[in-house]
């Protein structure tokens, strides 16, 4: 009974870095070649490999052997530094709508009492 249940737990983590592999993948592939340049980035063909093969490894190994960890690394590295970075450079929608300068208020700019 306790090993199904970690049979089945393992089966969902196996699932849900399939689909945020895929997700990583399809949004890599989605953005545009210079602003993988303009952010500093490596380039987006590297990142294409780079997540493809995470997302085939995914795929074809279990969830606790060693290669899926290093592309679940990978693709949480493309998620957390690359994405964002591509995003600000080719002026992707922000969370929050449009955004000001840090010294807006709800009525406006704070000009410091000037």
């Amino acid at each position: 009974m306790l090993i199904q249940g970690f049979n089945s737990l393992l089966g969902l983590l196996q699932l849900a870095f399939t689909a945020f592999a895929a997700f990583a993948f399809i949004d890599a592939l989605t953005r545009r070649e210079d602003a993988y340049r303009a952010a500093g980035k490596q380039s987006k063909p590297f990142w294409l490999i780079v997540l493809g093969i995470a997302l085939a490894v995914s795929l074809l190994f279990r969830i606790m052997s060693f290669l899926p960890i290093i592309g679940l690394i990978a693709v949480i590295v493309y998620t957390v530094d690359v994405r964002p970075a591509v995003r600000e450079v080719s002026g992707g929608p922000r969370r929050g709508g449009p955004r000001g300068s840090s010294s807006d208020g709800p009525y406006g700019p704070y000009n410091g009492g000037r």
